[in-house]
């Protein structure tokens, strides 16, 4: 499954020459994820009350063309790889002619309360299906 979310940037997140800062994708990505969760029917804070937590590992981000202020841009966001533990998620950014200006990816780990590695299969196995069903779609 892709989860489509409209990035409209703020003037803030620009930079002297006038383009979106290269520190702005992250932020970006983190909608995504969030609006993933939202449309498979999970949204962070149910995560967050069976006391799991995804936690960043690595991060990704390939720029190919410049994205500015005053424009809107899509971000497509998906589950590119999943274990029981770690999950990653792929981000592609498109502009208003449809072409990929930003492509990335982040590896998160699930983590229990105390900050713990999780295998989200056995502690919470119908959270597993449910991502495993979803990134079987993408």
């Amino acid at each position: 499954m892709r989860s489509i979310c409209t990035i409209n940037p703020r003037y803030q997140e620009t930079d002297k020459m006038g383009i979106i800062h290269h520190s702005v994708y992250p932020v970006w990505y983190e909608l995504g994820r969030v609006k993933f969760c939202d449309d498979i029917g999970f949204p962070f804070h149910k995560i967050e009350e069976r006391n799991m937590y995804q936690a960043l590992i690595e991060l990704n981000v390939k720029y190919m063309r410049p994205t500015v202020f005053g424009k809107t841009y899509k971000l497509h966001t998906f589950i590119k790889a999943m274990t029981k533990v770690k999950l990653i998620f792929g981000y592609e950014l498109y502009n208003d002619q449809d072409e990929l200006v930003n492509q990335g990816e982040t590896l998160l780990a699930w983590l229990d309360k105390d900050l713990k590695p999780l295998n989200i299969a056995r502690y919470q196995p119908d959270i597993y299906q449910l991502l495993l069903e979803n990134f079987k779609q993408n």
